[in-house]
């Protein structure tokens, strides 16, 4: 996610870090962000950066030679937490201070008492010297979906139709301790699929997918027990296309047995981390998050 162990060419020629200030992007800014990514071997995920300018606040600092020497996104949710994520430093400015910079501009600009990050293990010093602490971790699931005989005959969930946005909104302002208006409302058209689960009472679970470079993305994921977050997965897998996606919390052990079980393999970790106060909300109703970048 951030700097990383990549040598320097000492030859290079490069500007100095303090007279490279930090600015606010724009969408114009987005062919540049992805460009970013590609250097640091990540995905382009144009989606998702869109999502992001969206809903959130990312921020990045010029390179005078063209393009961008780094970016880092937060996205509020109220006052009670902010996530941050898409933190990249271009290889020929690594080490050099501007993540830090970063990190430091968008945490004064949170307005919120809580910080939620996910740290690949090149990012976790950085985030541990200013104030971040570890509360868990998260591995990435990636394969090929393989139904089961075990799997429910019938679909424990139906298709979310615009009726439910109220429930769902509600459902999901309770789980996270914090209001995601923005970023719900969004997914019914940025992802391809969503769907709820209704009890006695209204909707009590909701799912959605989501493409992203040709993999489907499972998350985010809410519901009131594991059993019923389990069979609204395998409802979403089923009608998903192309590989699959998600990221689990160590925290969920029956997640990891549902993803291996159904043909995924663990492809990375890394460690959950806040700054600030405990996390709001009810943890134990938030079983995916939309990307590790929003939560």
């Amino acid at each position: 996610m951030p700097e990383t162990d990549s040598p320097i060419d000492q030859n290079e020629v490069r500007p100095s870090s303090p007279d490279l200030p930090v600015r606010r992007l724009g969408f114009d800014d987005l062919p540049d962000c992805m460009l970013l990514a590609e250097d640091r071997d990540w995905s382009r995920e144009e989606r998702k950066w869109r999502l992001l300018f969206d809903v959130g606040e990312v921020y990045g600092i010029d390179d005078p030679a063209g393009g961008l020497a780094a970016t880092v996104a937060s996205t509020r949710y109220g006052t009670g937490v902010a996530a941050i994520g898409m933190m990249l430093v271009a290889r020929r400015h690594e080490r050099r201070g501007l993540g830090r910079r970063l990190m430091t501009h968008a945490m004064k600009r949170s307005g919120t008492s809580c910080l939620w990050l996910t740290a690949t293990e090149y990012g976790r010093p950085l985030y541990e010297r200013l104030g971040f602490r570890a509360i868990g971790h998260s591995s990435a699931y990636t394969g090929s979906f393989r139904a089961r005989p075990s799997d429910p005959a019938r679909p424990v969930s139906r298709p979310m139709t615009a009726a439910d946005l109220p429930a769902v909104l509600a459902l999901d302002a309770e789980a996270w301790g914090a209001p995601r208006t923005e970023l719900v409302s969004r997914l019914p058209a940025f992802c391809a699929s969503m769907r709820v689960v209704e009890g006695p009472s209204g909707v009590t679970a909701y799912g959605g997918a989501w493409r992203n470079e040709g993999v489907t993305v499972l998350g985010p994921l809410i519901a009131r027990d594991g059993e019923t977050a389990s069979g609204l997965l395998s409802d979403l897998a089923a009608e998903a296309e192309g590989p699959l996606r998600l990221d689990v919390e160590h925290r969920r052990p029956a997640l990891t047995g549902w993803a291996e079980d159904h043909g995924l393999t663990r492809a990375f970790t890394t460690t959950v981390m806040i700054h600030g106060d405990d996390l709001p909300g009810d943890r134990d109703r938030l079983f995916l998050p939309v990307t590790v970048a929003l939560g």
